[in-house]
């Protein structure tokens, strides 16, 4: 997914007179822009890898402020941040499963011989790239720190 993909999925979605879609594009985009800005600035082009970092922090912080407008009983932000998570979700690389999590976190528990929580950091330091975009990082740390502890 590259940022002119977005800016013409931008342009079909005004087209289509799509208000949620048109709405979470922009923001998108913008969140791109402010990116490219911090990078380098004005001669700074986002990556295919950047763009994608971007809409997974962009779904992460739907994700919080359901669990935060859920507590709160506030269930037409809840809803209006649904959608928009739903939104950002489909340009995403689908998610891995928690299974193929489980086997990397092992894998990379045996590559660096971790034995205790004093060694998360390490194992971390290898899951990451490897789930990058594909998975949520609490979920692999919540794995890691499981596999850790047992």
């Amino acid at each position: 997914m590259t940022k002119q993909d977005l800016q013409n999925e931008l342009k079909q979605s005004m087209l289509s007179k799509t208000q949620v879609k048109t709405s979470v594009l922009r923001m998108l985009l913008s969140a791109i822009n402010y990116y490219e800005i911090q990078k380098g600035g004005a001669g700074y082009t986002a990556t295919d890898e950047d763009v994608f970092t971007v809409i997974g922090n962009q779904a992460k912080q739907r994700r919080d402020s359901i669990e935060s407008f859920k507590a709160a009983g506030r269930q037409e932000l809840v809803d209006q941040e649904t959608k928009e998570f739903e939104i950002l979700q489909s340009y995403l690389p689908a998610q891995m499963s928690e299974e193929e999590i489980e086997k990397l976190v092992k894998q990379a528990i045996e590559q660096t011989g971790a034995r205790t929580m004093n060694d998360i950091g390490k194992v971390m330091g290898i899951l990451m790239p490897k789930v990058k975009g594909k998975a949520d990082g609490a979920v692999v740390s919540n794995l890691v720190k499981k596999s850790l502890t047992s």
